[in-house]
């Protein structure tokens, strides 16, 4: 069956969860299947980092990312761009960069950071650390389990006016040591008088960022030395050695200045070529510092509307795609309605498989939770739809793949009522517990399937019953979304494109 068309030159590859969905292995398919359409090996332009930071990972082709999009792994895509709606440290970038460069990606030839990227330092991941020390020593509060990229504090210098763009290492070093300088005592005074750290703490601070920067960066061929983070300690409590901060960056920076320019003219130039720009977004919907659970949230905004601010571009036509798991994961300490109990034989296969990219840190496993994906539908909308690690649900181990639940509704768990759709209300969403449908499971590996009619009945079965569900709970005003891809596997080649029309998909569940 042909794929559908898409319905803009401009696609936004969306998380529909809570993160974590797969959206980086969607940048090469989406890449691919426009040359296919087009026979034209330049069609995509652009891919474009919409949001957030080095707190945003995906893999792709095998590659873990954070800063770059997935975009470095097709090399007929002439720009790989950052959006000024994302944060970036400019040490990170070549970190990232260099290893790739020298696997022959061609990452600086086709780099663009737009000029009003907002630059991320040592300072904001001290913040980061900082704050969720205040949060749980002085308020007694649970952590929020932050990345300690420091993105959040980034973003809150945008919101207080403090910005230092990348566009700045285009200019004087006496104005950039003036900014970062400025950057330095503010972010020094908040952690010893607003947040409060212990003395002793201060140090031990700058050696957990060296120990998570060493892991992440484990066989990259870089130098240790590029990740010591101690070195902008100053010796005395609550104080950074201002030289070597200062240096660090703008010789980052600097390295950098002929991969600085316009992002907005990049893109308009594509547009009017006929070809297509992709927008790659970090975490999901319910991620979105305004849509989401505060304090269980990302600084930046996640979803479709971002990529024209990002961009500097006006508004016009976006075809969105929502991407999910065929089962949830969390990481943090989010209200997890549907989170799988401890011991059963799912949740223990699905553990194995499930540890965060950027952090390394264990997500929790739970139900596919239809609820959250119709209300993504309903008020953010999307084209289509792509559920990926289908294959996590076939037997292994323990887990004999007998029995699926899918959340269909919420219950109050003192009145009874019944809720299809997301309480915007924190406190009553923690009042509810998840309705279930339980569905029969299947008992064949599907990994090496590559046709949807392959596919066991009962996967099929349980494929149509959540896109039903969806489609249900978000209404008649949404549409019906086009299920694009399922996932079968983290190969490139596990992937099924033949899925049947939405309206033929619909009777199976």
């Amino acid at each position: 069956m042909a794929l559908q068309s898409f319905s803009s030159q401009i696609i936004a590859d969306t998380g529909i969860s809570m993160g974590d969905e797969g959206k980086g292995r969607l940048i090469p398919e989406l890449v691919r299947e426009l040359q296919e359409r087009s026979g034209r090996r330049d069609v995509v332009g652009v891919v474009l980092k919409v949001n957030g930071g080095a707190n945003s990972g995906h893999t792709v082709g095998g590659l873990k990312l954070n800063l770059l999009p997935g975009g470095v792994v097709e090399r007929d895509v002439e720009t790989l761009a950052l959006g000024c709606g994302v944060v970036a440290d400019p040490r990170k970038v070549h970190w990232e960069a260099r290893p790739l460069e020298s696997l022959g990606h061609g990452i600086y030839a086709r780099l663009l950071l737009d000029e009003r990227v907002l630059v991320s330092d040592v300072t904001h991941r001290v913040l980061d650390l900082a704050w969720e020390d205040y949060r749980v020593e002085v308020l007694g509060q649970l952590p929020r389990g932050s990345t300690g990229r420091g993105i959040t504090p980034a973003y809150g210098d945008e919101v207080g006016q403090w910005q230092v763009f990348f566009g700045d290492f285009l200019g004087g070093r006496e104005e950039f040591a003036a900014k970062m300088t400025a950057r330095m005592d503010r972010a020094e005074r908040t952690v010893e008088h607003v947040c409060r750290v212990a003395r002793g703490k201060w140090s031990g601070f700058l050696e957990r960022l060296s120990e998570a920067e060493l892991r992440a960066n484990t066989g990259g061929g870089l130098a240790r030395e590029e990740f010591d983070f101690t070195r902008f300690d100053s010796g005395t409590p609550f104080r950074f050695n201002t030289t070597a901060v200062v240096d660090a960056y703008w010789e980052a920076g600097r390295a950098l200045r002929a991969n600085i320019g316009d992002v907005r003219e990049r893109i308009l130039g594509v547009l009017a070529q006929g070809r297509y720009v992709i927008g790659e977004f970090g975490q999901a919907y319910w991620l979105d510092k305004r849509h989401g659970f505060a304090p269980n949230v990302t600084a930046s905004h996640t979803f479709t509307p971002e990529i024209f601010q990002s961009a500097g571009i006006p508004v016009q036509p976006v075809h969105t795609v929502g991407v999910c798991k065929a089962y949830d994961t969390k990481v943090g300490t989010h209200t997890f309605l549907t989170q799988m109990e401890d011991g059963h034989p799912l949740s223990e296969h699905l553990k194995r498989l499930e540890y965060g990219t950027s952090t390394g840190r264990q997500r929790m496993v739970g139900w596919f939770d239809c609820v959250e994906k119709a209300d993504a539908l309903r008020h953010g909308g999307f084209q289509d739809i792509v559920i990926n690690k289908l294959d996590a649900l076939s037997p292994s181990g323990t887990w004999d793949g007998a029995v699926l639940r899918v959340c269909v509704a919420y219950r109050d768990r003192t009145s009874g009522k019944h809720h299809r759709g997301v309480p915007r209300n924190e406190m009553l969403r923690r009042t509810l517990e998840p309705v279930y449908a339980e569905l029969p499971g299947w008992t064949e590996d599907i990994s090496e399937v590559r046709s949807f009619a392959s596919l066991p009945a009962n996967a099929r079965r349980y494929v149509g019953f959540v896109l039903r569900t969806i489609v249900e709970l978000a209404g008649p005003g949404a549409g019906l979304p086009n299920l694009r891809y399922i996932g079968v596997g983290p190969d490139p080649d596990q992937i099924i494109k033949d899925v049947p029309e939405t309206a033929a998909l619909l009777g199976l569940g």
